[in-house]
């Protein structure tokens, strides 16, 4: 690490805000390409986090930043309303190609919480009605109104707890599609005979795969089954597709993959392969009962953001990357699956597309072990490839590497993940 850097390094602390900095693993790069981060140490680093589901066609591919560079000589900024630009106007119509049903409409935000808070003013504006239901276990966003449906730990709403919202619990791993089914029933009769009615609900919001809370992955018909309970009551239905949009589970988005269509949907993360940017997605017509004034942003749809989501889509579509994500997921699963017969300390392995969780468990008592998976972490970067965690004690391991991702790539990245586990079990 060079003298300068470490200068850099030693005021961190003091510098940023620990809530923003202080994360895992704090590796020092210098470039970005691909499915790779290269350190300040020199050593080159397999990415199996795509900057938290973001870089989904890989870091700096050339297509994105070429269309960034073409986008600056033209335009850096555009507070759309004050001035029109094709950018926008193009994206919102390619979007509107590709999204589950109906949904053609777009509020463009620069953040998956900013997303997450639109829904919900929208579809509080449009009902009339004041209350939410989100479900244990989800993770939404850190604003006061996203975080007051977040559930995925409790120390993200300390301090800062807002009234309104319910929750019902998530799908339980295990569980067949009638337990599953039978349970959603119960606890969705229990809330709204005991806790709200079902008329004063303006909607019920939740991530058709739970991500933050641990790579759990419902049935189909579970979620079909939220569906018409929405339907019943006549309750908006809203997906949070922060992290599963944009061909991450195989299909465009996990809506397509789970045959769900929502009222409304917040996307953001892999729409623009790092250049901040979200959207607030409906039907026209219900976004057309959100008047001028009752929702604004300055930085929202930039023309740098929407040129890279343009030519991220074409990269999707050019290179064939859905397919590419089932036929490399399935390996990766199976790849996995292997593993976990040999080593006693994974426990279940959980996947759709490219988004894997492996739960890592203390083998004499089968619960999940937040520290074991930790220091699995820290040995797995000594190796030379990143993971992320996830899960209420930070149990799970998160395997999201880029759409682009090859089965060597794979083999390279798991082939240090069991010299990890090796390590850790010899400490």
């Amino acid at each position: 690490m060079s003298t300068e850097w470490t200068k850099l390094s030693e005021k961190m602390p003091i510098r940023l805000a620990p809530s923003m900095a202080k994360d895992h693993p704090n590796l020092p790069v210098v470039k970005e390409e691909g499915c790779y981060y290269w350190g300040v140490d020199g050593k080159q680093y397999l990415d199996f986090t795509s900057g938290i589901a973001v870089t989904n066609v890989g870091h700096r591919h050339p297509k994105v930043v070429a269309a960034i560079k073409d986008a600056a000589d033209y335009l850096t900024h555009g507070p759309i309303g004050v001035i029109q630009y094709e950018s926008i106007l193009k994206l919102a119509d390619e979007l509107a190609e590709i999204m589950p049903g109906d949904l053609d409409c777009f509020f463009f935000g620069n953040s998956g919480t900013e997303a997450i808070e639109g829904a919900l003013k929208l579809a509080r504006h449009v009902t009339k009605k004041p209350f939410v239901v989100s479900f244990i276990g989800g993770f939404h966003g850190r604003t006061l109104g996203s975080m007051a449906i977040s559930t995925s730990k409790s120390k993200y709403r300390s301090h800062q707890h807002v009234s309104g919202t319910y929750q019902l619990p998530y799908y339980k791993p295990g569980d067949s599609e009638e337990e599953a089914i039978q349970k959603l029933n119960t606890a969705a009769e229990q809330l709204f005979a005991h806790q709200v009615l079902p008329n004063e609900v303006a909607c019920m919001i939740l991530e058709p795969v739970l991500g933050e809370g641990g790579y759990i992955i419902p049935p189909k018909s579970w979620l079909q089954r939220i569906r018409q309970i929405c339907d019943e009551h006549g309750i908006l239905l809203i997906f949070d597709e922060v992290q599963t949009g944009f061909g991450r589970t195989g299909e465009w988005f996990a809506s397509q993959s789970f045959e769900v269509v929502p009222d409304i949907m917040a996307v953001a993360k892999g729409i623009a392969s790092g250049i901040p940017l979200s959207a607030t997605v409906a039907n026209h017509k219900l976004m057309q009962q959100w008047p001028l004034g009752s929702h604004a942003t300055t930085f929202g749809g930039t023309p740098l953001g929407c040129a890279a989501a343009l030519a991220t889509i074409e990269v999707i579509k050019e290179e064939k990357l859905l397919e590419n994500t089932k036929v490399v997921g399935a390996y990766a699963s199976k790849q996995l699956e292997g593993l976990q017969k040999k080593y006693a300390r994974i426990g279940n392995v959980r996947s759709i597309g490219l988004m894997i969780g492996i739960e890592i468990i203390d083998p004499d008592t089968g619960v999940g072990d937040g520290q074991a998976a930790m220091e699995i972490l820290d040995l797995a970067l000594h190796e030379g490839v990143l993971f992320y965690f996830s899960g209420k004690h930070g149990e799970v391991i998160r395997m999201i590497p880029p759409l682009t991702v090859t089965k060597e790539q794979i083999d390279e990245g798991l082939a240090k993940l069991e010299r990890a586990l090796i390590a850790f079990e010899k400490k």
